[in-house]
């Protein structure tokens, strides 16, 4: 006989936001050796460094699902939920606009920035869409359908409601968005276009280039060259069929023609200096377009951005 176990109910926060960045939740394992909450948190976080969780016990910055601070003597509970604030990074504003270009009861759809990150993670916390979004707009409660790059622009679907953001997301999973990037890069005589890629790519925890490996293709995308210039470079249409980490920037690298402003492909360079906003990525989410799962309503959405290696190409290069 097979038991079925019940997800364990997560409570409602009991801390508000702070600069849009929802407090950290965790939850205590089942079992362990461990005798006091403070024991396990100590071991669990000990990358925040030496003293640091006792400091937060001190002043009662752990808190429990009552909204109560936990006492560091507190005894361990298997399975209890406490909450706490981390300490935000010191981070350099993005200097450039976020759009929104629709907002309903139901979904925001942000067209963003080069070098905004869409969701918080690792050093990239308040400088984020959802970050900004949720201060700029008033809605706490907004959460990503998808994400993009940091360092790609465009269109990106936010749900307003959490009971609502599983169905949004599905969208995505089941491939039922229709999606367009546009991307400025090397013009090549000799690449027959348009064509459709299909390759295997895997993306390693802690490798920063995906790469592409036999075996059953996880990876579609859809190449046109839109025109070409003088400067030797094509402004591309690629339409992704699924959405492999980096997946566009691999496909173009492995036709020979590698987006114009990538750190990673063909060659991983060293890190950019953090205020560092030169030279963009020229690649551009252009277009949305899916049915609405809760309204019906057909939405089909474009930025209005522009690839400045595109627009003026002596600009972007001179940076």
């Amino acid at each position: 006989m097979i038991v079925m176990r019940r997800k364990p109910r997560i409570p409602p926060a009991p801390l508000p936001q702070r600069h849009g960045v929802d407090p950290v939740r965790v939850r205590l394992p089942v079992e362990g050796p461990w005798a006091t909450v403070r024991e396990h948190l100590v071991q669990r976080l000990s990358g925040a460094g030496v003293g640091v969780v006792d400091g937060m016990f001190d002043a009662g910055k752990i808190v429990g699902a009552d909204g109560r601070a936990v006492a560091p003597d507190a005894a361990y509970e298997p399975g209890m939920f406490v909450w706490f604030h981390r300490e935000l990074p010191d981070e350099v504003p993005v200097p450039f606009p976020l759009e929104v270009v629709h907002r309903d009861e139901h979904i925001v759809v942000a067209d963003k920035p080069h070098f905004l990150a869409t969701t918080p993670r690792g050093s990239h916390v308040t400088q984020t869409v959802l970050a900004r979004l949720r201060r700029e707009l008033d809605i706490p409660t907004l959460g990503a359908a998808h994400r993009l790059d940091r360092l790609t622009a465009g269109l990106v679907l936010f749900t307003v409601r959490p009971e609502e953001r599983g169905r949004y997301q599905s969208l995505f999973r089941d491939r039922l968005v229709g999606k367009e990037y546009e991307a400025v890069a090397p013009y090549d005589p000799g690449l027959s276009l348009p064509r459709t890629v299909r390759s295997r790519i895997v993306k390693e925890r802690g490798v920063l280039a995906a790469y592409e490996v036999a075996g059953e293709p996880n990876a579609v995308s859809r190449v046109e060259l839109i025109e070409r210039n003088a400067y030797g470079f094509g402004r591309y249409r690629l339409t992704p069929s699924t959405g492999q980490t980096h997946q566009l920037r691999v496909h173009m690298n492995a036709l020979g023609v590698p987006i114009l402003g990538d750190p990673l492909y063909p060659v991983v360079t060293g890190p950019v200096p953090a205020g560092d906003f030169r030279r963009p990525l020229q690649l551009l989410a252009r277009a949305l377009e899916f049915t609405d799962p809760v309204t019906g309503v057909e939405h089909r959405f474009r930025s209005a951005r522009t690839l400045e290696a595109w627009s003026s190409y002596g600009d972007w290069a001179a940076q």
